[in-house]
């Protein structure tokens, strides 16, 4: 299969209400929408690099760079029959997982387009239905974190994720465990403590959390391994991987009991199944985690969390929580079991709204 043509877009989709992490509050999704088309077959991908260098060192910018001078350039043209030869191709390219990921979701989605099947099949996925949970933001108050969970209960979701940081994490948390006593819940600091707060952390155990996400630097595994004995709620780790070799080194030193596994982060859905594969051996949970992604990137975090290791529901929640309107369709709806159906038709099972796509699109390049 010959990759023909390219498009690249800078899009600016708004977001129905705004999402605070620790890193600040987004209202609107800025991300790279990627077209590949290969002899008569095309394949989406999303590069989820944000506007700002905030959860990691690659931004929009830097990734369009990195796909219009370098990786682009390496791929048009070429003859490829396997996301193995793809990556070759750009394997000259240091870093800039996102960009590469990117590139990647929209060469096995055409790919699996070819030869008709799900991509969820392709990759090796087991499952016909998703555990969903939900990724809340930092609310202004612990009322308002508490009638946020309300909300999102009664639609269906079974775990909440609860986004933290210094001055909105002990009393947060205590808020939503008192009115939700059976409820599943974790917590995401995206790096937001130190060592030095270990005390401090260690008072969550008292709320029987699922996890505490990346508490520490987003490029530490030393720290969390000395972090993790001083706590009895399990560690996940986020930032800090970037390879399988990562989570190899981070399962070993104890860092972590937990991995979240996210396509972008790790440089694509190849290195994303090996990472899985690795910690199945490992005895060593995963779920999918999310970065606010469209319909397009959605599709491919379904068809990696149909995977047999996922065992912990994910961030990957229905398409009308995020967006009035998405760029690809049909949207992902949650069942009344709290789960996301599995596509089953050819590829990411999602096709494009052109004439949305361009009315938010903010730049676009093509390439041959």
């Amino acid at each position: 299969m010959r990759a023909e043509r390219a498009e690249l877009r800078a899009i600016g989709l708004p977001l129905l209400r705004p999402f605070e992490t620790s890193f600040g509050a987004e209202r609107v999704k800025h991300c790279l929408i990627l077209r590949l088309d290969c002899e008569g077959v095309t394949g989406w991908g999303e590069c989820v690099a944000m506007s700002g260098p905030w959860y990691s060192e690659e931004t929009t910018g830097t990734a369009w760079h990195i796909l219009s001078e370098f990786m682009l350039p390496q791929v048009l043209g070429q003859r490829l029959e396997s996301p193995h030869e793809l990556l070759d191709l750009v394997s000259r390219v240091r870093g800039n997982n996102m960009a590469r990921a990117a590139l990647e979701a929209a060469f096995l989605d055409a790919l699996a387009r070819s030869q008709d099947v799900s991509l969820s099949r392709f990759l090796g996925g087991t499952r016909t239905q998703i555990e969903s949970g939900v990724s809340i933001g930092i609310q202004p108050s612990p009322a308002e974190l508490v009638s946020t969970v309300e909300r999102e209960m009664r639609a269906g979701y079974k775990r909440a994720k609860l986004k933290i940081k210094p001055g909105a994490d002990i009393e947060y948390v205590r808020e939503v465990r008192r009115h939700f006593p059976d409820t599943a819940l974790m917590v995401d600091a995206n790096s937001a403590y130190s060592l030095r707060d270990a005390g401090h952390l260690a008072a969550l155990d008292e709320y029987e959390l699922t996890m505490i996400e990346q508490p520490l630097e987003h490029d530490d595994i030393v720290d969390h391994a000395a972090l993790a004995p001083k706590l009895r709620t399990p560690i996940c780790l986020d930032e800090s991987i970037h390879t399988p070799g990562d989570a190899r080194k981070a399962i070993e030193l104890g860092s972590c009991r937990i991995i979240n596994i996210k396509f972008g982060r790790l440089g694509g859905l190849t290195q994303s199944v090996r990472t899985h594969d690795l910690c199945v051996e490992r005895g060593v949970p995963v779920w999918c985690g999310g970065m606010l992604e469209t319909n397009i990137g959605r599709a491919h975090n379904v068809a990696l969390a149909s995977l047999p290791g996922f065992t912990l529901p994910g961030d990957v929640a229905a398409s009308s929580r995020y967006f009035k309107r998405d760029i690809a369709l049909p949207n992902f709806e949650l069942s009344p079991n709290g789960s996301i159906p599995v596509p089953a038709s050819p590829g990411t099972g999602v096709e494009i709204d052109e004439a949305w796509l361009h009315e938010v699109t903010l730049r676009r390049e093509e390439f041959r």
